[in-house]
């Protein structure tokens, strides 16, 4: 099976995940695949849940990069993947996984992707979300109260801690390794269309090859 990796990055709370989800929403989980690099946050079953949440995750290092890798190109080998559940309660893996199918396109998106040049290595589209810094907290904020069960000092704390000072050093800069930047993510309808006639084109593609 041909198949197109499409990565899309951006600042915690940057409308990443909206775009990506817009696309599998769009052409449906047999043309689109959805991997997420946070599935891929290490097990740490040697830590208390204090420890645990003390831990920097937004850092290259909090992740297994190589089993994600080693799913990808699975994927594009035609196999089908066993991917990670991460309970963000607990700060830690399940022991739940998610099976996922090959599909002609692959969307992986995470705030690190362009960081390491092992995932980028296996990119054909490489997309960077840009929203403002202000919009991505109050994002956050939202979104890990309503759904993580955090409290609004607990994800301040995080925010300042590890958040901020990690996207300054690894996200931001990871910009330029960019096909296309763009503005406010999901809510970018040009954006989107753009992307979705990408993938149209992709899975023509692939149409006429399987005709021959």
């Amino acid at each position: 099976m041909k198949t197109i990796l499409i990565g899309i990055a951006g600042g915690s709370g940057s409308g990443k995940t909206t775009l990506a989800d817009r696309l599998v929403e769009k052409f449906g989980r047999e043309e689109v695949s959805i991997l997420r690099h946070d599935s891929y946050y290490k097990r740490h079953d040697d830590l208390t849940y204090e420890e645990r949440s003390r831990l920097n995750y937004d850092s290259p290092d909090a992740y297994e990069t190589e089993l994600l890798c080693e799913h990808i190109k699975k994927l594009k080998n035609g196999e089908s993947v066993e991917v990670p559940v991460y309970d963000f309660t607990v700060h830690n893996r399940s022991d739940k996984t998610e099976h996922i199918d090959p599909a002609p396109v692959i969307v992986l998106e995470g705030i690190l992707i362009f960081a390491d040049p092992r995932l980028r290595d296996l990119m054909d589209v490489k997309i960077y979300v840009d929203t403002d810094a202000d919009e991505r907290i109050l994002r956050r904020l939202k979104r890990d109260v309503r759904e993580r069960g955090r409290s609004i000092e607990n994800v301040i704390g995080q925010y300042l801690t590890t958040v901020k000072p990690m996207h300054e050093l690894y996200v931001e800069p990871s910009k330029r390794a960019a096909d296309l930047i763009v503005p406010r993510g999901g809510q970018n309808t040009v954006a989107l269309e753009m992307l979705i006639d990408r993938v149209q084109k992709q899975l023509k593609i692939i149409e006429e090859m399987n005709r021959e």
